[in-house]
């Protein structure tokens, strides 16, 4: 595992379902940060976000990145925070040095770097992964989730015909 470069890395998202491609971008942020602010979407921006499909509440979301956090023993090294915009404390100076994203996220991180440039704020590292790709090679989604089509790890849900 490389080095931790940063002290304090942030990661945000809905993490409804958590599935493998949420798993690999909340590893990459702890393999690259030593401290890890989470931005939990709450229900309030969820509902913002016109998603295509329910998302289950931000308690429910919660407790399962918990359990997570816990089984590979990274709790102690994360703070959850509640998300209200795509912000969130990404624009507070010195609270963090990089931001962990995905390839569909990205454009959300140079947005808060423009932003943090009108406000004087020296530009935050942007560590992007790629999408972790379903046996199918398709990106691994939540949407693609609730539809049935795959299960957490990107396995193709076989369809009786």
């Amino acid at each position: 595992m490389a080095a931790r470069r940063f002290k304090v890395v942030a990661v945000g998202g809905t993490f409804d379902e958590l599935h493998k491609g949420h798993k690999t971008l909340l590893l990459k942020a702890f393999e690259v940060g030593e401290q890890v602010l989470i931005g939990l979407c709450t229900d309030e921006f969820v509902a913002k976000m016109n998603k295509p499909h329910p998302v289950a509440p931000y308690g429910e979301r919660l407790t399962e990145l918990e359990s997570f956090l816990r089984a590979y023993g990274l709790l102690e090294r994360a703070k959850i925070i509640p998300l209200n915009d795509a912000y969130g404390v990404t624009l507070q100076r010195g609270c963090l040095e990089a931001l962990v994203v995905s390839r569909e996220t990205e454009p959300t991180a140079k947005k808060i770097n423009e932003e943090r440039a009108k406000r004087g704020l020296e530009p935050l590292h942007i560590v992007v992964i790629d999408m972790v790709p379903a046996e199918n090679h398709a990106p691994i989604s939540t949407t693609r989730i609730r539809k049935g089509e795959i299960d957490r790890e990107g396995r193709l849900i076989k369809r009786q015909v």
